[in-house]
């Protein structure tokens, strides 16, 4: 081995450090942004060393240099002006996009591979052609499937489960279909364009899979197909063998696998209930008086709330789904900030599956500078609930419903967050419609619970004049 050799090794080495202590940081709001910059640092490190490896080999010409550079540069320039003007409420459509570029990417990595391969003498060995056909079915699924998930979180693809008539037969079809040309593929039979067809099978399955789930699953489906594209890249990595991608590929397919059951758990649903879909009822609203119907609510006003809010001795603001579709992330720390200016113990308690995608409601609220030692989990904070004076609900539904505690519901066995445990309750809501999992909310009609009827901007935005007024 070489000088050469040696230290590109040694920088290879060095970028797989900074891919795992990276990884690491991220696990605080605190670091996370030192991690990512560490993660990005590593892999910078590993493409130059790459490049230099094939500049030494003369395995580039200069129009590949050209291509190479015009499509960094079109990349770096893209993620540049996204990165800017992409809203943080926006931000798990953009990971979906982020996911879908990735399996596309290693996909085309292993179809490429394999055409270059089919000009070449010699048969290549099990282990790449076994890594070549899972990319490529990885890749395509994790493509289209992350293009739908985009698709439901912006808007575009109805995000109620959309059942296509004789999709789970179609499904099986595709299956049996890949694993023939698959068996075709690793017997020589075929080439490029055997597996071509398992690509164009892996698009169409990936579509098929994605369209029945509902809003509800898509933070752990986001999570399944971040899992899913590491794994695809992993695998280009054996491929090509490259031992950066492997070991990046590993990184982010683990730890998408890790929290994908995490947030699985914290649903109490299964991941293959999760993919067989069905369940969610999308972004539309329930009936504004389904709970009232049947049970008394209390209404409160502003400024009864902002009244309670500033004279109690310890508040926890929950925030959810409708907190970030109003954008009110800034109007939620202000008011946090206002009350803590008055002597008030703030925290906030949020729900694994508070946002749209894991992490979700961390990056909103650290986006408005929240201190990152308020934000607290579930596990930290249900402990906080019984001896919490006001715990204030902004936008959140079924993660705060009891019934999770009873049998025969769909949200049994759910963990939740123990807001009604609080003296009082205040929640910010625009109408007693329903959430996700289609059912009642029975904090709504506790006894200790008030209703203020607004979106969740505006009356966070009542809610910290009047706490302002009382501290004039």
């Amino acid at each position: 081995m070489t000088t050469f050799d040696t230290a590109i090794h040694l920088v290879y080495l060095a970028a797989a450090t900074c891919f795992v202590l990276g990884l690491h940081l991220m696990n605080s709001p605190g670091t996370a942004l030192r991690g990512n910059r560490l993660s990005a640092a590593g892999m910078a490190a590993a493409v130059l060393a790459t490049g230099a490896v094939l500049v030494r080999d003369h395995g580039i010409t200069v129009w590949a240099v050209t291509a190479l550079t015009a499509g960094a540069a079109a990349g770096a320039v893209a993620g540049l002006i996204t990165a800017r003007r992409v809203p943080m409420t926006a931000m798990p459509q953009l990971v979906s996009l982020f996911n879908a570029v990735g399996g596309g990417a290693a996909a085309l990595i292993a179809l490429g591979d394999a055409v270059q391969r089919s000009q070449e003498a010699g048969t290549p060995g099990l282990q790449t052609t076994i890594t070549t056909v899972l990319d490529v079915l990885i890749g395509g699924v994790t493509l289209s499937g992350s293009l739908v998930a985009s698709g439901k979180l912006a808007g575009l693809v109805p995000g109620r489960p959309v059942t296509v008539p004789g999709g789970r037969w179609a499904t099986v079809l595709l299956a049996l279909a890949t694993a023939g040309l698959a068996g075709l593929y690793l017997t020589g039979r075929t080439g490029a364009l055997g597996l071509s067809g398992i690509g164009v099978a892996a698009l169409a399955a990936g579509i098929l899979l994605t369209l029945p789930i509902g809003g509800a699953d898509m933070p752990v489906v986001i999570s399944l197909l971040n899992a899913c594209t590491g794994t695809a890249v992993a695998m280009a990595g054996f491929v090509l063998d490259s031992s950066p991608l492997i070991i990046a590929g590993a990184l982010v397919g683990a730890a998408g696998a890790i929290l994908t059951k995490l947030m699985a758990d914290a649903m109490n649903r299964s991941i293959g209930a999760i993919i067989a879909g069905g369940y969610g009822t999308g972004d539309s609203a329930g009936p504004a008086a389904a709970v009232g119907a049947g049970a008394p609510v209390r209404a409160i006003t502003a400024e009864d709330a902002a009244l309670q809010l500033a004279y109690a001795h310890k508040v926890v603001i929950v925030p959810g789904y409708g907190l970030a579709a109003a954008q009110a992330q800034h109007e939620t720390v202000a008011l946090a900030r206002a009350l803590t200016e008055r002597g008030v113990q703030v925290s906030y308690g949020i729900h694994p599956v508070a946002g749209r995608m894991p992490g979700h409601m961390n990056v909103l609220l650290a986006e408005a500078d929240a201190p990152y030692e308020q934000l607290k989990d579930l596990d930290e904070i249900n402990p906080e609930f019984p001896g919490t004076d006001v715990a204030l609900v902004v936008g959140a539904n079924d993660v705060t419903n009891p019934a999770a505690r009873r049998p025969g519901n769909p949200v049994s066995g759910m963990p939740i967050l123990d807001v009604d445990r609080a003296r009082t309750v205040i929640v910010i809501k625009r109408s007693l419609g329903h959430g996700y999992a289609g059912i009642d909310n029975e904090l709504y009609t506790r006894p200790g619970t008030a209703m203020l009827f607004a979106d969740a901007k505006k009356g966070l935005a009542q809610l910290l004049a009047g706490v302002r007024e009382y501290a004039a």
